[in-house]
């Protein structure tokens, strides 16, 4: 088994980059659903993180404060997962309830150390 990082990437200039108190809620119980099949599988190594708009960015030496105009999507949240390889894990990022509420997920392999 390979380790993969999930992060999801949520929308921030669309008119609905801000879901409804109502919407939120809706989003929590397929997403708990969803992680809960990943963890009874063993296939959970970290469990989901929640991440803010803001953010910094880093380049030479300068810091610049976020969100950014220019950029559209923030990271929403990342964990890490287990799969045999890309094509499972990307079968296990397809599940993901976000992506019907416009949010992208990108999956990572962690490469191993020597």
């Amino acid at each position: 088994m390979n380790e993969f990082l999930l992060v999801i990437h949520r929308d921030l200039k669309s008119k609905d980059a801000s879901p409804s108190p109502e919407q939120m809620q809706a989003a929590i119980k397929p997403f708990q659903d969803w992680i809960g099949g990943i963890a009874a599988q063993n296939k959970l190594v970290g469990q989901p993180k929640r991440w803010d708009g803001d953010g910094r960015v880093i380049k030479q030496n300068t810091v610049i404060n976020g969100p950014y105009a220019e950029i559209k999507e923030s990271i929403g949240g990342l964990f890490m997962i287990r799969a045999e390889d890309y094509e499972d894990a990307v079968e296990i990022a397809k599940g993901c309830p976000a992506l019907q509420w416009g949010a992208t997920v990108e999956v990572r392999m962690a490469i191993p150390s020597v």
